[in-house]
Parts: structure tokens; sequence; C-alpha cells
């Protein structure tokens, strides 16, 4: 496989594109606050005419996202499109217009925690806490950080019984949430579908959450929109079998793994490992998204 080519930031590569994909959790901000730099490399962007979409596996609205982010501190002149699973996985549930979705029912046992219950507004379902009362599952994640897989065998292996269909708003296994690590939605649905569940996802890395970023965007040629993540299985998985160019930052997700802190160079030898491991190759590597 080719060496991996460590960029000390955006600079160099942004005049060979016009859209960037930009992942939010890992790239933008840990989940409490913006990482520096990131509003620097958001106004340069800005200044060389370039249009930038935020694509979250984030379990919410995409309004709730951008929202969040203002309170952070991001101004919104600075980025053009938020798009997120959860916002993915509202449209579809509300139009139901594939047969998997107007089989669903309305009764709805809510995997996750409070902050997302807006995902819920204006669908017209009955939120339930019993499995043997629900006709579906969305799951947007654990109910509380720090819970485990092990915690939720016994709601699961009561859905599974049921053959109960779940939707999952997140597709993420795991993230850093002020430097601790915790399980998302798709570490859940994971383990749902061992035990024989349904499960459709919404969110990086499937192929329609691209389509949508794409017509968002309104750039016709896909070999000018650069997808930058701190994932490997999903930010940089997701846009290669897109078909669009990748830029991994490796002071998200990856920074345990590579042994580095926040916009510190990784050793050559070590990223090149974990991408092989993953088996996905980005284009090109940055330690943070800075200029």
């Amino acid at each position: 496989m080719p060496a991996i080519n460590i960029l000390p930031g955006l600079r160099d590569l942004a005049p060979a594109y016009d859209g960037f994909i930009l992942d939010l959790w890992g790239v933008v901000h840990d989940g409490h606050k913006l990482y520096d730099g990131v509003v620097h490399c958001l106004e340069e962007l800005q200044n060389h005419g370039k249009r930038v979409t935020m694509l979250s596996n984030a379990p919410r609205r995409a309004e709730t996202v951008a929202d969040a982010m203002t309170e952070m501190g991001l101004d919104r002149a600075l980025y053009d499109h938020v798009l997120s699973s959860g916002e993915l996985a509202y449209r579809a549930l509300e139009a139901r217009d594939e047969p998997w979705y107007a089989a669903l029912g309305r009764r709805c046992l809510h995997m996750g925690p409070d902050r997302d219950k807006g995902l819920f507004d204006g669908l017209g379902v009955e939120i339930v806490a019993d499995p043997d009362e629900a006709q579906f599952i969305v799951n947007t994640g654990p109910w509380q950080d720090g819970e485990t897989v092990g915690d939720y065998e016994q709601v699961l292996a009561a859905c599974a019984r049921r053959n109960l269909a779940m939707v999952c708003a997140n597709p993420d296994l795991e993230v850093i949430r002020g430097g601790r690590r915790i399980i998302c939605a798709g570490t859940l649905a994971a383990r749902y579908e061992e035990l024989g569940g349904e499960v459709h996802y919404h969110g990086k890395p499937f192929a329609a959450a691209y389509r949508a970023c794409l017509e968002q965007m309104g750039l016709d040629d896909p070999g000018r929109i650069l997808a930058i993540g701190d994932s490997l299985v999903t930010d940089i998985k997701g846009a290669l079998d897109a078909g669009l160019d990748t830029v991994l930052v490796t002071s998200g997700i990856l920074a345990e793994e590579l042994g580095t802190d926040y916009a510190e160079h990784p050793d050559p030898e070590r990223l090149q490992a974990a991408c092989e491991r993953a088996g996905h190759i980005p284009n090109a590597a940055i330690p943070a998204f800075i200029w």
C-alpha cells in the first residue's frame, strides 16, 4: 500500500478542491468545545471561496447540531450546510415511503438519552419503555455515558425475541467526549445484529449519507470534493466508497492508538500500520483540522 502523506495542515491541499465535507466530533470539536485552529481554518476556506458541509453521525436533527456548534462559538457564516445521521433517520421515519419503514408501526422503544428525544418531534410516534409494548426501536446511543454493551444485554435480547426492527441513528462505535471514550449507537446496533436483530443504519459510512450530502452541496464533480474525518471505519471508508478523496485527522479517535497529543504529528509507521489494519488508506493525513 502507498505511504500516507502527512501534511502540517490543509493549506497545500485546499486549491485542488471546491468543496469540503467535514466530520464534527474529533475534527471540529471534542463534544464540549472547539479545537484550537478550527475557526481560523474555516475562515481560510471561506476566504478561498470553498463550500463547506458538516456531515456528522450525531443522532439529532441537523438544526440541533448547528445550534450546539453555535453554543461552542462557531459562527454559522463559516460553513454552508449541516447534515446529520439523525436528520437522515428523521426523514426516513417521516416519509415512510420505503416498505421497510411503512411496516414499522407507531409504538417505539427509544434507546438513548433524553437529549435525543427531539428526533421524534412531529413524527407521530408513541414512545414506550417496555419491549413487549414496542413495535420497533430507534437507537440513538446509550442512555448514560460510561455504560457498556453488557448493560443493554437484557433489553436487546428481549427486543430480539420479538423480532423488533431497529433504526440506528448513529453508526459510530465509539467517540471521545471531553477526553473520555464512550460507546455509541453503532456498538449497540452491532450487538443487536449478533442477537439476530435487523438494523437499518443512517449516516457514515453508508452511501445514502454521501448522496444526500453531495446533493446539498450542489457540486457536480466528486473529484473536486475532499472529505475530512478522524475515523477510518466511518469517515474514511464511507468517503472512499463514495469515490471521494479523503484526509484523516490523526488527533481524534486514533490519538490514543497513535500515541499523540492534539496537533502532534504521528509516527508515520504507526499511522501506516493503523490504516492497513483497518483496510482504509486516506489520500493524506493531518495532525488536526488546521490551516
